[in-house]
């Protein structure tokens, strides 16, 4: 049976935590199972490397950057491999491409087209341990080396165990779960012992940081079950499965806050057909993915349209803009980057109206303005000021009972169990 295991940078981080991820390693191995491991870059790596890079270019080739940034993971793999050694079992490290990994050619936020593990079949035939490089692949196009954004090596862990037909897949962090919100500003957030692939689809969508999104979506995809777990202790975390694996479903499974957005105003633009077609078609061939859209009513035959996006993406989203103001006829543009999102996750909010009017009544007694709001069967998000993102979500976490010390009831888990 196959087990694929994600370990991330701070599980990772020196030596000494390599050597206890070895060890959980081999617990698997001489359990009976086939082990599959993805490691993301010893702790900060990937962000010291990214330093490094603008120090020597503002805006650093993309192919160069890959190449660059898929260092930290080859040498956290290669050093996993020498400490299982150590145990006297056999372990065999691959890199992305190694390992059969194929994406298109996009470097930066490559995406993920193919499996073709061979390679990791063979060394599991074996007997061996095989160790794989997260975040990265191969382009199919143009065979270079690339990256599949940050956080990706979830995404990386999640293809596999799809490919491989694995039992599980398990992420390991340095968290013990998924809380109803983070619970550095909600003490008394709850871990969710269940949660489905579409609410954790839009929690990760939506700010949590505990899964990348990317590696959501593909579990979902191909129904892999995801076990989030600590590598520092042996306590079960939270699963995230397929819809159907649930008894019931809770109103409202918690709360999510993104603080990484900026909010970018188009401002009196025309307001006649093809003008807003213009302006994200160029955004999204320029790879940058677009949040939330509104456009006010118009006023003298012109409009305002604003978004949120990657604050990452900003200037570049700016840049690209401005070359087209003219062209399409806008006053101006801005970035606000001092906006937060905060947004409320629940399968059962479908069934059960008012949710929405409970949410911005808790945020107006909180005292706390909306500027955006958008939803979806089973999300409500609003874009707050990010000063006031931490008395939102604490607001709205209250009001639905999510905290660990709520009694049972319609609006959560009784206790935490889906």
């Amino acid at each position: 049976m196959i087990v694929v295991q994600k370990y991330g940078g701070t599980s990772v981080a020196d030596t000494d935590r390599i050597t206890r991820v070895a060890e959980r390693v081999v617990q698997a191995k001489r359990a009976g199972h086939d082990v599959v491991v993805v490691v993301s870059a010893m702790g900060k790596t990937t962000d010291h490397l990214h330093a490094q890079a603008r120090e020597i270019s503002p805006i650093p080739p993309g192919r160069e950057l890959d190449m660059l940034l898929t260092a930290g993971e080859r040498i956290s793999m290669a050093l996993l491999a020498m400490a299982i050694h150590e145990h006297g079992l056999s372990a065999q490290s691959l890199t992305g491409s190694q390992a059969g990994i194929i994406t298109d050619a996009t470097h930066g936020k490559a995406r993920i087209i193919d499996i073709t593990p061979g390679r990791i079949t063979e060394a599991l035939a074996a007997g061996r341990i095989v160790i794989v490089a997260g975040f990265q692949g191969v382009s199919r196009d143009s065979k270079d080396v690339t990256t599949l954004g940050r956080g990706a090596s979830d995404t990386t862990a999640v293809a596999l165990a799809a490919a491989l037909g694995a039992r599980v897949c398990e992420i390991y962090t340095d968290v013990d779960g998924v809380y109803t919100a983070d619970p550095r500003i909600v003490a008394s957030a709850r871990k969710l012992h269940r949660v489905s692939h579409e609410e954790m689809l839009e929690l990760a969508a939506n700010g949590a940081k505990v899964l990348n999104v990317r590696s959501v979506e593909y579990a979902r995809n191909h129904g892999v079950a995801i076990h989030v777990r600590s590598s520092f202790t042996y306590t079960e975390g939270t699963w995230v499965v397929p819809q159907e694996e649930h008894m019931e479903q809770a109103i409202i499974s918690g709360v999510a806050h993104d603080t990484g957005e900026g909010k970018l105003v188009i401002r009196r633009v025309p307001d006649k057909p093809g003008v807003a077609a213009r302006i994200f078609t160029l955004l999204a061939s320029n790879s940058i993915n677009i949040d939330m859209i509104v456009q006010n009513v118009s006023e003298e035959g012109t409009t305002d349209i604003s978004c949120t996006l990657p604050l990452d993406d900003g200037p570049r989203a700016l840049q690209l803009l401005e070359g087209l103001r003219e062209e399409i006829g806008a006053v101006g543009i801005d970035l606000d980057p001092g906006v937060a999102k905060v947004s409320l996750v629940g399968a059962g909010m479908k069934t059960h109206p008012g949710v929405a009017a409970a949410m911005f009544t808790a945020l107006s007694e909180a005292g706390v303005n909306i500027e955006m709001i958008s939803t979806s069967t089973i999300r409500i998000s609003v874009v707050v000021r990010a000063a006031d993102v931490e008395q939102a979500v604490r607001a709205v976490h209250e009001r639905f009972g999510l905290g660990g010390d709520a009694p049972s009831g319609a609006t959560q888990r009784s206790g935490g169990v889906g």
